[in-house]
């Protein structure tokens, strides 16, 4: 599949939203289980859009088939960090697209000054879980059955990445 990344604009909010609800609907790998509301998407987008925070999607088309962000903790004692989401559209997992997206936000953190990220994964999200480790993440901790699926729970691992201070 050709696609291009590209760092999020306004003019994306919709097609994002599609994105985030594709990923969502499979109720694994997202905290939402279901398309979030298009006021709730503008309001992160254009939150994203005034704090310069790291925002790129993978888009084909008229379609964005990954993402990954860094969003601000918005609080003075936590400038220096941030927390990492992304989500790749599953006709694109195992394609190397989740690694390119990660690098170029991951460099777009450090550039602009941050020098920690965080994320929170599912214990059973094996390959998610080997990536961000491949980048340097660690474990840092597990919540116990805080996710439910169909009456299932699932373990979160708090995993963290530190960036060198020069």
């Amino acid at each position: 599949m050709n696609y291009e990344i590209i760092p999020i604009e306004e003019k994306h909010i919709e097609i994002f939203r599609d994105a985030v609800g594709t990923v969502a609907k499979e109720g694994k790998y997202l905290a939402l289980m279901d398309t979030p509301s298009m006021e709730q998407v503008r309001s992160f987008i254009l939150e994203q859009l005034k704090n310069k925070m790291p925002h790129y999607i993978a888009i084909a088309g008229d379609k964005i088939v990954g993402w990954c962000d860094i969003a601000s903790f918005n609080r003075p004692a936590f400038a220096h960090s941030g927390v990492l989401r992304m989500g790749v559209l599953k006709e694109c997992r195992g394609t190397g697209l989740g690694t390119k997206l990660m690098q170029i936000v991951l460099d777009k953190g450090k550039e602009m000054g941050l020098t920690r990220v965080e994320l929170d994964v599912r214990e059973d999200n094996v390959n998610a879980i080997k990536l961000y480790q491949k980048f340097g993440f660690e474990v840092e901790g597990k919540k116990r059955n805080a996710c439910r699926t169909d009456g299932v729970y699932a373990n979160v691992l708090t995993m963290g990445l530190l960036f060198d201070e020069k």
